[in-house]
């Protein structure tokens, strides 16, 4: 990393990685204050929406060291785009971060229209928006974290064995959901923020039905926004709807989940949310 991005993102390192599928990816590895390795071995948390988030969630590593507000020591892994694709990031990710076969909902793409309208994207950038969400693949991201990116963290980061979080806000949130309800081993607790819920017919509720009567042993906490849902976009209000929906089933069954309704915006809420999850899930 450049001289200036140190300056900023202390001890974070810079590389980029190519999945077994073909897709380039940006990996920012933020160590904890003094880490060494080879006297103490931390676990990792993977944060999602790396081009995005990084800035946001990776100086918080500093909540180690804060004698009030006591975190688990870690590691954080930011994974975003490279190259090019880097500018391209809020639609690639719909790609990787969205369970397949999810429906898009029809408050969705008014959104996205609505952007359209209001200049914040071109014709062509929301129909690339919208096209990426008609083939999505979260299944082959979340291979790509647990088989191949993760044994490369491990060995070149002398991570402890255990211990590892997930954390995704939106569509990360999304994914955080997805991944929880796959049963995934790697992670111990996992971080959904405003998880995006978009509609009653989301794959999220069909992987609910097949639960059964297992109970997973991953600590999930989710986040929604307060303005989210006293606000007057139809596609922030049905995310709140079916996510509350999401988590009373949850708590019916018994599950170790938490929740906190956080008073940000759609947009302001992410780092309130990281906080929230390190603050609940991994505070000593």
């Amino acid at each position: 990393m450049s001289t200036m991005w140190q300056g900023c993102l202390a001890d974070t390192d810079y590389f980029e990685m190519r999945s077994s599928g073909g897709h380039d990816y940006g990996v920012w590895v933020t160590t904890p204050p003094g880490y060494d390795p080879a006297t103490t071995q931390v676990p990792a948390v993977y944060v999602l929406d790396g081009n995005w988030a990084l800035g946001m969630t990776a100086p918080l590593i500093v909540t180690q060291r804060d004698p009030m507000q006591k975190i688990e020591p870690y590691l954080q892994v930011s994974v975003g785009y490279a190259g090019e694709e880097a500018q391209h990031w809020d639609r690639l990710r719909n790609r990787d971060l969205v369970p397949p076969g999810e429906p898009i909902a029809k408050e969705l793409v008014d959104a996205v229209e609505l952007g359209f309208r209001t200049g914040a994207r071109t014709r062509e950038e929301s129909d690339a928006y919208l096209a990426e969400l008609r083939d999505t693949h979260a299944d082959a991201f979340l291979s790509f974290l647990t088989a191949e990116l993760h044994p490369r963290i491990e060995r070149d980061y002398g991570t402890a064995t255990s211990g590892h979080g997930l954390f995704g806000y939106s569509y990360g949130g999304l994914f955080s959901l997805y991944t929880w309800l796959t049963g995934c081993t790697l992670f111990e607790s996992i971080g959904a923020g405003s998880p995006g819920v978009a509609g009653e017919d989301s794959q999220i509720f069909a992987q609910l039905q097949k639960l059964g009567d297992s109970r997973h042993a991953a600590k999930l906490h989710v986040t929604l926004n307060e303005r989210e849902l006293l606000g007057d976009l139809p596609i922030y209000q049905n995310l709140t709807k079916n996510t509350a929906a999401v988590l009373h089933r949850l708590i019916s069954r018994g599950e170790a989940v938490t929740s906190a309704v956080l008073r940000e915006t759609h947009v302001t809420g992410l780092q309130a949310s990281f906080l929230s999850y390190l603050r609940t899930c991994r505070a000593r």
